[in-house]
């Protein structure tokens, strides 16, 4: 009711030095109510500018988005710099969008972004410069200011992201969001309507945001998962990034110690590798650079006199991310003791600096692959190898685990036949389909060619994949009982190292023939800890990864192939006559988004509900039912997420655990 025009005083002013006179010194003075009024008390010209242009106060964050939305209108007369590629679709100079992206104008996507396939871009959208918009991910009235990383299928809706904030897998920011300058947006997080973020703030990975996060943050900084230190290239991991960590890792050393690095074939991990070294050796370290080898080849040389070592890799099925894996004096992944070791030097940045003439050295050791292969076969028993007459067909899946084959197979005396030998840089990691098809084709050519089995290796020579001699694909926890039966039919005593998330079939097989199963956590470092006492003699997990203890006490492919040819050779049976002679499993398993805050709650809840039953807490809790029915509920050491197996004599038995004890698990969230 008090409004009589429709103009506003935009609060531009334009004055002579002398109207600062009217304003005393350390004393609050409102331009409008105090000093204007005295100015015309005293008869001081002034004088008011009607502007014709466009105007809007763009305090409020409705304003802000308007204002962008009108400038894309062409409400507003400003020069838009970039293409208009079609109608209301504007892309500056060297954005990079994908002709399968779906754009529905008008929308502005800024210089060097890069919008990938399925990705989708609605009305009213503004995309700053450098920013990422991954597949699957949909914009629609979304300010995303420069620098941003979009994780596929999240979905930003009416919200302004700040600039070199990144915004992981399936987040959802609702209408009215705001989220400060380089913040963190775990994955499937959501973030409700008005919800301010403040900056350098992280929101945990499944967190449900209702209040705006001022002072705090609702996440978990982990600096460890299960495969060392891992993140996307160039957003979670970065030069700099990698810098800090080896300065760090070069602190828990003593000056002059060597430690061993190596990468995979991945122009990510070699640019990595080079910050990491020079961190290494500005830290007064030494360093001995095995360049593109695989993983259990840097592990066995990392044991050869180094205090530790560092390979870097990218991540298994996830071709933007990198792992980087640290590695103590056996090769061996640091202990969990380490690790926090590690991130608290990390954290405090409290890095050793060495002093001119300290400067590391740095190395590159030569007849690695012939020092290698010689101590496998020195170790690992190949009788009956060279009678037996086996051909096996060996598919290297274009990746490291290539370059050491000829070396081996060449002085194994063994018929094989190699697929996929040479290195494919841009494929450093494959998908489940890719490995599915591989297997597939594997299988084919081991049925035509009459081979007695094929070895699939996964692209860094860690983990093994079999297929049977007529061609069929046997699974990897089935792979594990294979090669559980033939290890423990010739030894015929001593243990097996195996994770409690393992069918009990193992125990059946194992019993049968006079082994006993030491069940040990998830954890790869615990598995290699039972792996190194004298009386093991076989471990493995389930998913292809395989310990020959006689050789090494980690994961290795190529000494699992060995040891593998050995055995069937002397046992003189078929990898399907094993497998028929083993009782068929039945594990489920099933993860569930469980946020950091209800994690303890959620284990409360399991135990409270196990009553009176069995329960075993070798690794989170596992349930075990008077018919011999299992489940086991385990939180993710690094993710928002809780994990459940269940076995039954069945998979129908297993799912109705499966979904009974998922219930309790989402009780403890609601």
């Amino acid at each position: 009711g008090q409004v009589f025009s429709d103009t506003v005083n935009t609060g531009i002013y334009v004055m002579e030095p002398e109207v600062f006179d009217y304003v005393q010194a350390d004393t609050s003075v409102d331009w409008s109510g105090d000093v204007f009024p005295q100015l015309m008390k005293d008869g001081k010209p002034i004088y008011g500018y009607i502007a014709e242009g466009y105007w809007e106060d763009v305090g409020t964050h409705e304003s802000y988005v308007k204002a962008q939305a009108d400038v894309l209108e062409r409400k507003v007369d400003v020069d838009i710099d970039g293409f208009e590629i079609s109608p209301g679709v504007w892309v500056a100079e060297g954005a990079d969008v994908h002709p399968d992206a779906v754009l529905r104008g008008p929308l502005y996507i800024g210089d060097y972004a890069k919008i990938e396939a399925g990705a989708e871009i609605r009305e009213h959208t503004v995309v700053g410069s450098n920013v990422v918009v991954k597949s699957g991910a949909f914009l629609h009235r979304a300010v995303v200011h420069d620098n941003v990383f979009v994780g596929a299928q999240s979905n930003l809706r009416g919200c302004v992201i700040g600039k070199n904030t990144d915004v992981m897998r399936a987040a959802r920011i609702e209408d009215g969001a705001v989220i400060g300058d380089e913040c963190l947006v775990g994955e499937e997080s959501i973030i409700q309507g008005n919800v301010r973020v403040y900056p350098f703030k992280t929101i945990e990975a499944g967190a449900f945001v209702n209040t705006s996060v001022i002072w705090e943050s609702r996440g978990q900084a982990h600096l460890f998962g299960t495969r060392g230190v891992s993140g996307i290239l160039n957003v979670e991991i970065t030069p700099e990034l990698a810098v800090r960590l080896a300065g760090a890792y070069a602190t828990t050393l003593k000056k002059g110690a060597t430690v061993t690095t190596a990468r995979d074939h991945s122009r990510g991990a070699r640019a990595l590798k080079r910050a990491v070294i020079s961190a290494l050796q500005a830290s007064a370290i030494d360093v001995r650079d095995l360049e593109n080898v695989p993983l259990p080849v840097a592990r066995q040389q990392t044991a050869r006199g180094s205090a530790g070592g560092i390979m870097i890799r990218t991540s298994p099925g996830v071709p933007d991310s990198v792992d980087i894996m640290f590695f103590d004096e056996r090769g061996a992944d640091l202990s969990q003791a380490r690790q926090r070791k590690l991130d608290r030097v990390y954290a405090r940045q409290e890095y050793r600096r060495a002093f001119p003439g300290e400067i590391g050295d740095l190395h590159f050791p030569s007849s690695v692959f012939d020092s290698y292969t010689g101590s496998l076969l020195r170790n690992v028993d190949t009788d009956g190898i060279a009678d037996a007459g086996l051909k096996v067909v060996v598919d290297a899946s274009n990746g490291s685990a290539g370059l050491v084959l000829p070396s081996l197979l060449g002085r194994l005396g063994v018929d094989a036949l190699t697929i996929n030998p040479g290195l494919d840089e841009s494929r450093p990691t494959e998908s489940a389909e890719t490995r599915r098809a591989g297997l597939v084709r594997l299988g084919e050519i081991v049925s035509s060619a009459r081979a007695a089995f094929g070895v699939r290796f996964d692209p860094v020579g860690e983990r093994l994949s079999l297929v049977d001699e007529r061609g069929r694909i046997i699974e990897d926890d089935r792979a594990l009982l294979v090669m559980l039966d033939l290890v423990a039919a010739e030894r015929r005593s001593g243990r097996v190292a195996l994770p409690v998330t393992t069918t009990r079939v193992a125990e059946q097989v194992a019993a049968y023939h006079g082994t006993q199963v030491e069940w040990t956590t998830t954890s790869p470092d615990d598995l290699t800890r039972v792996g190194r006492e004298d009386t093991t003699i076989f471990g493995g997990d389930g998913r292809g990864g395989f310990i020959v203890p006689e050789f090494s006490s980690v994961f290795d492919g190529a000494a699992a192939f060995v040891r593998l040819i050995g055995l069937v050779a002397r046992t003189q049976l078929t990898l399907s006559q094993i497998d028929a002679r083993i009782p068929r499993a039945h594990v489920l398993r099933r993860d569930l988004a469980t946020p950091w805050a209800v994690k303890g709650l959620v284990m409360r809840r399991v135990v409270e509900a196990a009553g009176d039953r069995d329960v075993d807490i070798t690794d989170g809790v596992r349930v075990v039912e008077t018919d011999g029915r299992w489940v086991m509920v385990l939180p993710d050491p690094s993710e928002a997420v809780t994990h459940l197996w269940a076995e039954g004599p069945d998979d129908a038995s297993a799912q109705v655990l499966l979904d009974e004890w998922a219930a309790v698990v989402d009780s403890a969230g609601d």
